[in-house]
């Protein structure tokens, strides 16, 4: 028997109506902020991610599927979604069109990391981007837009922390404080945090070692090194969530595990998922669209990944809508009658009616055992007294009820049924 790649996970029927569940509320907030979806492929050019995810993040040097394909081009499976949104902004010319683009994905993406709850090595992300504005308006709605999100599934037992990491001209003076902080401190380190230290010191702010984190639990903040317009561009963004009715906490260890962010960051949490508790997170990368080759773009996003969303509902008891069974199933009790009970499932499918016949030859009896389980609504029995009537009753599982029905009014029947919906 073959079995499963490691850190892969199958998607059972019996479990994708939560995926459903989730995927629809991501497309009816979306629609709600106004944002159109695009599709980028699968794998892109390896170049892509060392440019755009940057080249000091675990992602790129631990965690990526890179392979050469027949051409020797080397590709590489997406481990995110924002580096090939904004590939695709740039290559397809959307900067010059009507500002802001606001956009949104749904999409598997693959790292090379230990396999744990809700953190598998092939995942799928909700992500949303907003290209052109600078403005901290757009920061708070692209928050609001991830608080909308989780509130349509249903999910309460979250926090919002936010940050800033400022731009180049602020982050230089602090990356010079931080480092003088952090040398006496350098052979404590872990190998990866000392190799950051002349890389991207501000990364070791996000290293998860024990050892480490207690080397920067006294660092200097970034937001004690903030240029007036990145500490002017925060308090507007505190300014709209307060004015908004959104909580948050400010959290100055915040810095994403992604090189192209700048200015505000944030992250929803909740401690229901573990120690890595992160069910939602983005900020603002204004630099990565001319990093990859564009005109100066300011940007700001965000992504959530659904395997920690379904991991997090399950675990604080969020409740899923029911997976509903088909509306009606059709049972035969002999060759003519189930001849003539395919023939009324196929009608009504066509009227866009859910439902179901016999294909395993089963007796009358064990087809409505069969029906019940599915989850059917109503079981008609067509049996050859039925036929030669032209009559038969519509059974309601839930509570045992008939009526009579011809067997020619049936499909109008079920559209009465589903119109009183």
């Amino acid at each position: 028997m073959i079995n499963i790649p490691k850190g892969t996970k199958d998607v059972l029927p019996r479990e994708a109506y939560k995926w459903h569940y989730i995927e629809d509320a991501a497309r009816k907030t979306a629609e709600l902020y106004n944002m159109k979806e695009i599709r980028t492929p699968v794998f892109e050019h390896t170049e892509l991610f060392l440019r755009g995810v940057g080249d000091t993040t675990d992602i790129v040097n631990k965690e990526m599927y890179t392979f050469k394909d027949k051409g020797d081009r080397s590709i590489t499976l997406k481990p995110e979604g924002t580096a090939g949104a904004a590939r695709s902004f740039i290559e397809n010319g959307m900067g010059g069109g009507v500002l802001p683009v606001k956009m949104y994905y749904i999409t598997p993406a693959f790292r090379y990391e230990r396999p744990q709850a809700g953190r598998l090595r092939e995942f799928h992300q909700f992500g949303v981007e907003v290209y052109g504005s600078a403005a901290p308006d757009a920061d708070a709605e692209v928050i609001f837009a991830a608080a909308s999100f989780l509130k349509k599934l249903g999910i309460k037992d979250v926090k919002l922390n936010i940050n800033s990491i400022g731009c180049k001209t602020c982050r230089a003076r602090y990356n010079a404080a931080l480092k003088a902080y952090l040398q006496p401190h350098l052979a404590e380190m872990c190998p990866t945090c000392r190799e950051r230290f002349d890389k991207n010191p501000l990364r070791i702010l996000d290293c998860k070692e024990e050892g480490c984190k207690k080397i920067t639990h006294d660092a200097p903040r970034i937001l004690d090194y903030l240029c007036d317009d990145c500490s002017e561009h925060f308090k507007k963004v505190q300014q709209l969530l307060t004015a908004g009715g959104l909580e948050f906490n400010i959290d100055p260890n915040i810095v994403r595990g992604l090189d192209y962010y700048t200015r505000t960051v944030f992250e929803f949490v909740s401690e229901s998922i573990g120690a890595q508790g992160t069910v939602c997170g983005g900020g603002r990368y204004d630099g990565l669209i001319e990093e990859l080759g564009g005109n100066h773009t300011p940007a700001v996003g965000f992504a959530a990944g659904i395997e920690r969303l379904i991991l997090l509902m399950e675990n604080t008891g969020v409740a899923f809508p029911e997976d509903c069974g088909p509306e009606v199933f059709v049972a035969g009790m002999d060759d003519d009658s189930r001849l003539a009970a395919f023939e009324v499932v196929c009608k009504l499918r066509e009227e866009g009616i859910s439902a179901e016949c016999d294909h395993m030859g089963k007796s009358i009896k064990a087809q409505f055992k069969y029906a019940d389980k599915i989850g059917a609504k109503y079981v008609i029995a067509l049996g050859c007294n039925e036929l030669e009537s032209g009559e038969c009753n519509i059974k309601c599982m839930a509570d045992g009820a008939t009526s009579p029905v011809k067997i020619c009014d049936i499909c109008a029947c079920f559209k009465n049924k589903m119109s009183e919906k």
